[in-house]
């Protein structure tokens, strides 16, 4: 594999479709390239979780905490079989060792801007679309037949959808949502950012799929943006 010439490899390790390479918080000790399969790397935002990127093959990923001497700043997980290399740890300490302390200093304060930058990047996204937590119905067409579902929460910018056959992430499809009190559902394309198997799941967090808005018409937009602003409003006025 190219990614073995480039990389001089101690180990390597292969995980199944949605196991947890490293968790956010955990110790930040190694650097990993993607050999074959793909990594999703999310965030834990206020209990929310955020789909920082896809890594595909030739990938490298755990650079940060290396450099920074950080505590992992996101949670790489597994989709589909993937095999990853582990860079010789040895073997890149003793070339990091060779730079300069000054150059050091350089990349690790980066290192630390980057992370500051992200924390307020997620930070935002979360407050520009917020998420209410309600069960809509809506149904769907997999591979073989259409399905019947419910959200466990709803944004401007997309869904949780529960259910025990979650699309694989990358899917894209076309799903109807019915408001309430609306007469006829709204037509959404949707793209699967991520997913959790029933094996995944325990209390609070049901077997489903994250998916984003891709393609929505802008009355279809208004709708749904208006009924999330009436439904914040009820939730502040009954807290309050």
């Amino acid at each position: 594999m190219e990614s073995k010439m480039k990389y001089n490899i101690a180990n390597e390790e292969s995980y199944q479709d949605g196991q947890i390479i490293f968790n956010e918080g955990s110790p930040g000790d190694w650097i990993y390239v993607i050999l074959s399969g793909s990594v999703e790397i999310s965030k834990d935002v206020r209990g929310q979780k955020d789909i920082i990127e896809k890594l595909q093959p030739g990938d490298v990923f755990g650079e940060l905490e290396f450099i920074g001497g950080l505590k992992r700043t996101a949670t790489a997980r597994a989709v589909g079989e993937t095999t990853i290399g582990v860079i010789d740890r040895g073997l890149l300490e003793k070339e990091y060792n060779q730079l300069s302390g000054q150059f050091r200093s350089i990349l690790e304060t980066i290192v630390l801007k980057f992370r500051k930058m992200l924390d307020r990047a997620c930070d935002f996204i979360r407050r520009a679309n917020p998420r209410i937590l309600k069960a809509l119905p809506l149904t769907y067409k997999d591979r073989q037949a259409f399905v019947k579902a419910y959200t466990a929460n709803v944004s401007a910018g997309g869904f949780f959808i529960k259910t025990e056959n979650p699309l694989i992430p990358g899917d894209q499809f076309l799903l109807k949502l019915q408001l309430p009190g609306a007469p006829d559902p709204i037509q959404i394309k949707c793209d699967v950012i991520w997913t959790r198997e029933k094996e995944q799941s325990q209390s609070g967090q049901p077997p489903g799929m994250g998916v984003k808005l891709c393609k929505i018409s802008k009355k279809d937009y208004k709708l749904l943006e208006k009924y999330i602003q009436a439904s914040e409003a009820d939730n502040q006025s009954t807290n309050s």
